[in-house]
């Protein structure tokens, strides 16, 4: 009896225009009946130290909605456990991510980041830039990662947005010079044989899946062999454990049986129906469900990651 009148343990959910997932995920926790309900999160104004009624809070647009991004810091300051974590989310860069890889043994391209073309009103260059090589040396920035044809990509960017393969050093300065205050990386191009996308969930869980990126095209069956499935998992688990995503998907272009990690950042990672297709659309809503309800009965902050955070004896809501 006691048990019927608990409250329910709240999961809240931050989305932008997507459709297709966020409702499907909503009912599924919501039909399971086992004390967790799910909904959307709304805010209007956030006072600092406001409680937070969710346990767990998953969120696929504060990248895109600096307010979010705020009121989700503060309900890691609050005891919840946020899926991704807004502090990492914020820090995290492609750059950072290539260096990350190759310390951790996985493969890779190489890559370099570039001093920025343009800087922000106040920078005058003689004076707030004496720590920059002037001009840059091209033909050393191009021989670093193996020459052309190489990939020039903006270092905090997704969905291909600002990702150019450049097949000259002329075409890629032309591309440097319409950067504007973006932050570049140029990185080997890897032409590939083949290529996967893997779903990461709770960092414990991966779905490999076959992917196109030239169609932008899922395959039903990934069709990989044991061996190279295996890597990829093994090597997609260090990753998002080593960065701390609950929720991203990693990219491996393959080439002669080598997978490299190309694409780790996507911590609001594909999850529409129209593009993933039904089966892979319907293991994103079930298992995230799991994951959710997981989460949400156990003890878990994500401010335990942090020395600030530890030093709060913030109460633990568990499954008793």
């Amino acid at each position: 009896m006691g048990e019927q009148n608990k409250e329910p343990l709240r999961v809240g959910l931050f989305v932008g225009r997507e459709w297709s997932w966020p409702p499907a995920f909503i009912e599924e926790v919501n039909r399971r009946n086992e004390g967790v309900i799910a909904e959307y999160v709304k805010v209007g104004g956030t006072m600092m130290n406001e409680p937070v009624p969710y346990r767990v809070i998953i969120d696929r647009i504060s990248h895109e909605v600096p307010y979010y991004r705020s009121y989700l810091k503060n309900a890691v300051l609050q005891g919840v456990k946020v899926i991704n974590d807004p502090f990492m989310w914020t820090a995290d860069d492609k750059f950072f991510g290539a260096s990350l890889a190759d310390k951790l043994g996985v493969a890779s391209p190489k890559t370099m980041v570039l001093p920025n073309k343009d800087y922000v009103p106040g920078i005058v260059h003689s004076e707030s830039l004496r720590n920059l090589k002037y001009p840059l040396d091209w033909n050393w920035i191009v021989e670093q990662v193996g020459g052309t044809p190489c990939v020039l990509k903006d270092a905090h960017g997704g969905g291909w947005k600002e990702v150019y393969v450049v097949h000259s050093i002329a075409e890629l300065i032309w591309r440097y010079n319409q950067s504007g205050l973006l932050t570049m990386v140029l990185q080997e191009f890897i032409k590939w044989d083949d290529y996967a996308r893997l779903m990461c969930l709770g960092q414990e869980e991966i779905y490999v899946m076959k992917y196109d990126p030239n169609q932008r095209r899922y395959h039903e069956e990934h069709g990989f062999s044991p061996e190279l499935h295996d890597r990829m998992v093994n090597d997609a688990l260090k990753l998002n454990r080593a960065l701390g995503y609950d929720m991203n998907t990693v990219e491996f272009a393959i080439r002669d049986g080598v997978p490299y990690a190309i694409d780790f950042m996507n911590p609001a990672p594909d999850m529409d129906v129209n593009s993933l297709g039904r089966r892979h659309f319907d293991w994103m809503v079930t298992h995230m469900a799991d994951l959710a309800i997981r989460l949400a009965k156990s003890g878990a902050r994500t401010m335990d990651r942090y020395p600030w955070g530890k030093q709060f004896e913030t109460d633990r809501v568990t499954a008793d």
